[in-house]
C-alpha cells in the first residue's frame, strides 16, 4: 500500500500540472488544438422521425458489425484467398508469405476486380442519396441490382438449383425471382467450387517435383533423408522461374473478368 502512494502522488501532480500547463501554454499565443466534448444521452422521442433516426443508426451499426461477412459473401475475395492460399501450401512454405500479406493482397485484388460494381453503386445510389435526389428504397435498389448482377454472373447453375431445392421454393422463370437469401449461398458455394478447381491445377506441377525428388532419394538409398526438404529449393526455384504470381493473378483476374 505504501509502494502505491508515491505512485498515485506522482500522477495526481501530473494531472494538476497539466490542467494549468494547457491554459497557460495556450496564453502565451501557442497554437492550441481544442478538444471537442462528447456528450451522450437517452430521452424520450418527441416525434416520429427521432425513431425512424434511432433505427437508421442502429442499421448502420448493424451493417458495419457485419462488414467482413459482407465482404466475404458478396465479393471475389473467398476465391482469390482460397487460391493464394493453396498457391502457398503447394509450393510448401507455411508461414512465407505472411497470412496478413496475403490477406492483404486478397484484399486489394477484390477492390480492384470489384471497382466497376461499386463505381456503379456509388453512381446510382449513394451520390443521387446523399443529394436528396432519391429516397432510401431506390437508393437500396440502385445497391442491390448491380451486386445480384455480379452474384449471378459467377454463380454456377448447380448450386442455383441444389439452394432453390432446399428453400422449396418453385422453379424460378428469371433472376427477379430468385430471392437474395438463395442466391447468396449459391455464390458462396460456386465460389469455393471454382477456387478448388483452380488450386488442383496449381498444385499438380508441384506434386510432380515433390514424386521426382522422392524417387531420386530412392534410388540412391537416402531413405531417411526427408524428401520435402529437398524438394522445396526446386519448387521455389520452379515458381519464381515460371513468374508464378504473375500467372496466379493473371488467372484469377481472367476468370473474375
Amino acid at each position: 500500500m505504501r509502494a502505491l502512494l508515491p505512485k498515485g502522488a506522482a500522477a495526481l501532480g501530473l494531472l494538476i500540472f497539466a490542467a494549468r500547463a494547457v491554459p497557460a501554454f495556450a496564453l502565451e499565443g501557442a497554437p492550441f488544438i481544442p478538444i471537442p466534448a462528447l456528450q451522450f444521452g437517452v430521452r424520450m422521442a418527441e416525434s416520429p422521425s427521432d425513431v425512424a433516426v434511432t433505427l437508421q443508426i442502429l442499421a448502420l451499426l448493424t451493417v458495419l458489425s457485419l462488414a467482413p461477412a459482407i465482404i466475404l459473401m458478396v465479393t471475389c475475395f473467398t476465391r482469390i484467398l482460397v487460391v493464394l492460399g493453396f498457391v502457398q501450401r503447394a509450393i510448401g512454405l507455411q508461414q512465407t508469405p505472411p497470412n496478413q500479406v496475403i490477406v492483404g493482397l486478397s484484399l486489394f485484388l477484390t477492390l480492384f476486380i470489384m471497382g466497376p460494381t461499386w463505381g456503379k453503386i456509388y453512381d446510382d445510389a449513394l451520390s443521387p442519396y446523399l443529394a436528396g435526389n432519391i429516397n432510401s428504397e431506390r437508393a437500396w435498389e440502385g445497391t442491390v441490382g448491380p451486386v445480384r448482377e455480379f452474384l449471378f454472373k459467377f454463380t454456377r447453375q448447380e448450386e442455383l438449383s441444389l439452394m432453390v431445392s432446399m428453400a422449396g421454393m418453385e422453379q424460378p422463370r428469371n433472376h427477379d425471382d430468385v430471392p437474395t437469401r438463395v442466391l447468396l449461398p449459391a455464390f458462396m458455394l460456386s465460389e469455393l467450387k471454382t477456387a478448388f478447381q483452380m488450386g488442383v491445377v496449381i498444385f499438380i506441377p508441384f506434386i510432380v517435383v515433390d514424386m521426382v525428388v522422392a524417387s531420386v532419394l530412392m534410388a540412391m538409398g537416402m531413405i531417411m533423408l526427408p524428401p520435402m526438404m529437398i524438394s522445396l529449393p526446386f519448387k521455389v526455384l520452379l515458381f519464381v522461374m515460371a513468374d508464378g504470381w504473375n500467372l496466379v493473378v493473371t488467372s484469377l483476374l481472367k476468370s473474375l473478368a
